[in-house]
């Protein structure tokens, strides 16, 4: 699924790749050595793979103490030094902090990494009835964060927010989500494993019938790429989902939907309840990616009552790992990482609290490392 591999037909060939790793809050600081770690034992499987590493602050903790969540230097060293990113997590308070926003937004936004890719599928051998991948726009939507409150004449306060969907947006995601598709089919028909999925698909999820200008854009945009690219994407079903339907037959029919494209709020939603048909937000990768940058990010968050205790789940961030790989165009060490993922979830000996084990961080990291 590497962004690089659709967009262009030459290899990467870089002796020399620096990853920039920003633990961030929590048990950030916990799993993106994990990380770290992979990526070195990577190096030593690969001859012509050399990696180095830039430590990176951002993060709410960070602002506390220095008054700003995402510095300069974290964002020019990214742009100027790195070829990819492991995030680690962000807390976010649940009431307004003056002066904060959360620093991965802003990330996405100086970056220009306008997708989050989410691939969601079952954890073990046994059961097979999810394997999707959620494309998530990651620009815009309710989440450009302009709200206001007012007071009306009779006292009573009012909030408005706005929610913004554009051409240029929709038709960048849309086009992702449709190569995703034709690179999962690849794949699929290359390794000749069982797969849930005869024929690609991607499912635009929105809900234009209630908002036909917002969601209707969306969804008009998404056809019109469909439709204006068909010597690329006709082996491609394109299908269509209601919000509030997908949900339902998400949890109920997971194993109808291989690619699923949405707007900002939707898909954060989508993704995250997803986890729960795999067992575990510890165990779901994601990556946000741009046409040159791609952040692997885990999706547990900053998990504060964990933090501390050397229990969290490592495998979302190793499976992230893998994923930023992908998107940087090393497709072949992406994939001995997530088959070392893959046994060690297999066969379960080895796994974390959240999973119903007693093993710790760093013995789930040490099996995983062994099986590469």
């Amino acid at each position: 699924m590497s962004l690089r591999r659709m967009l262009s037909t030459s290899s990467t060939n870089l002796k020399s790749i620096k990853i920039g790793l920003i633990p961030g809050d929590g048990i950030g600081r916990e799993v993106i050595p994990a990380g770290k770690s992979v990526l070195k034992k990577v190096e030593s499987k690969y001859n012509d793979l050399k990696f180095e590493f830039a430590d990176l602050d951002a993060g709410f903790e960070y602002f506390q103490k220095n008054g700003v969540a995402l510095p300069d230097e974290t964002v020019n060293v990214l742009k100027n030094e790195c070829d990819g990113a492991l995030f680690g997590a962000v807390s976010s308070p649940s009431q307004k902090v003056e002066g904060y926003s959360s620093p991965i937004v802003a990330l996405r936004k100086k970056l220009g990494l306008y997708a989050n890719v989410r691939p969601v599928k079952a954890a073990t051998a046994t059961d097979k009835s999810v394997d999707m991948v959620i494309v998530r726009e990651n620009t815009e939507d309710l989440y450009v964060k302009e709200e206001k409150t007012y007071t009306k004449e009779d006292g009573t306060r009012v909030a408005e927010a706005i929610k913004r969907i554009s051409e240029t947006a929709t038709s960048r995601i849309a086009k992702m989500a449709y190569n995703i598709a034709l690179q999962r089919q690849k794949i699929r028909e290359t390794s000749n494993a069982i797969s849930l999925h005869s024929e690609p698909s991607v499912t635009v999820t929105h809900k234009s019938n209630v908002l036909s200008q917002s969601d209707g854009l969306f969804r008009e945009i998404c056809r019109r790429v469909y439709d204006e690219n068909q010597s690329s994407f006709s082996s491609v079903k394109h299908k269509e989902q209601i919000v509030d339907s997908m949900v339902y037959r998400m949890f109920r029919e997971p194993e109808i939907f291989d690619v699923v494209v949405a707007p900002n709020l939707y898909g954060d939603i989508l993704s995250d309840g997803a986890a729960a048909l795999v067992g575990s937000l510890g165990v779901v990768p994601s990556a946000n990616v741009g046409d040159n940058f791609a952040i692997g990010e885990p999706c547990h968050g900053s998990a504060p009552d964990i933090e501390g205790k050397g229990i969290s789940n490592p495998i979302a961030t190793i499976r992230s790992t893998a994923l930023m790989l992908e998107f940087m165009g090393y497709p072949d060490p992406a994939a001995d990482i997530y088959e070392a993922v893959d046994a060690n979830l297999s066969e379960g000996k080895i796994k974390t609290p959240d999973l119903g084990g007693s093993s710790s961080t760093q013995e789930v990291v040490d099996d995983i490392i062994r099986r590469i």
